[in-house]
């Protein structure tokens, strides 16, 4: 977060909790998350989406900490990983997006200076 009325780009983030293990609270097991985690993939959902519907439906707030392996490594055992990273699927998605809108807008070629981090030569083939 920035801050408003002074030039320092504060510090504030979230921070993961010290304890890494298991909520005692936390019914689901290990093998049960991993189910879902299987449930949901087939369903063509990503690991962050999987994530974030684990910690708001069922309560398990970190994956890592109940089963010992992260989302993605549990999907690439099972042969459920996507083919692309994540991160890289997003920032094509983004150039295609960028792309179609310079199309559509040929007056905006001031703007198309501006998207030179996003076009890159792999989206021209």
């Amino acid at each position: 977060m920035g801050r408003m009325h002074a030039p320092g780009k504060g510090l504030s983030q979230s921070a993961l909790p010290y304890r890494r293990s298991v909520p005692t609270w936390l019914k689901l097991t290990s093998d049960d998350v991993k189910e879902q985690i299987f449930k949901l993939a087939k369903k063509g959902l990503t690991p962050s989406q999987i994530g974030v519907i684990l910690r708001d439906s069922h309560g398990v707030a970190q994956v890592r900490f109940v089963t010992g392996n992260k989302i993605l490594r549990i999907l690439k055992s099972k042969g459920l990983a996507p083919d692309l990273p994540e991160d890289l699927y997003h920032l094509i998605k983004k150039a295609v997006a960028v792309r179609k809108h310079l199309e559509r807008n040929r007056k905006r070629i001031l703007h198309s200076f501006c998207t030179g981090g996003i076009n890159w030569q792999f989206l021209d083939k």
